[in-house]
C-alpha cells in the first residue's frame, strides 16, 4: 500500500472558493479502483493548513489517479485558488493493524 501525505497553505478565502473543486476531487478519487482512502482536512489549530491523506493499493493505482480527467480538472481549478503545497510525499506501508 502507498500512503500519500501532503500539506498546503490556504489563502484567506481558498477553502470557500475551492470547496466545489475539493469535494469533486475527493468523490471522484474515492471512486477509483485502487483507492483505499482519500481525505482532506484543515488543521484544528491553524485553519490555513490543509492536510491531504491518500491511501492507494499500489503504484499502478496512484499512476492511474494522476492521469485521470478529474485530476486534470482539479489542477486547472487550483490555478484560480490561493493554495500552495508545502509538503508532498509518498510512503510504502503494510495494511496496518489495530492499536486497540
Amino acid at each position: 500500500m502507498l500512503i500519500v501525505l501532503a500539506e498546503a497553505d490556504l489563502g484567506a478565502d481558498a477553502l470557500v472558493e475551492g470547496h466545489d473543486a475539493f469535494a469533486a476531487m475527493v468523490a471522484a478519487s474515492r471512486a477509483e479502483e485502487g483507492c483505499l482512502g482519500y481525505s482532506y482536512a484543515t488543521d484544528i489549530l491553524d485553519r490555513s493548513k490543509f492536510i491531504i491523506v491518500e491511501k492507494w493499493a499500489d503504484q499502478a493505482a496512484l499512476d492511474h489517479h494522476f492521469a485521470t480527467p478529474h485530476m486534470a480538472a482539479f489542477q486547472r481549478a487550483l490555478q484560480d485558488i490561493d493554495v500552495k503545497i508545502t509538503h508532498l510525499a509518498k510512503y510504502q506501508a503494510d495494511d496496518g493493524s489495530p492499536l486497540m
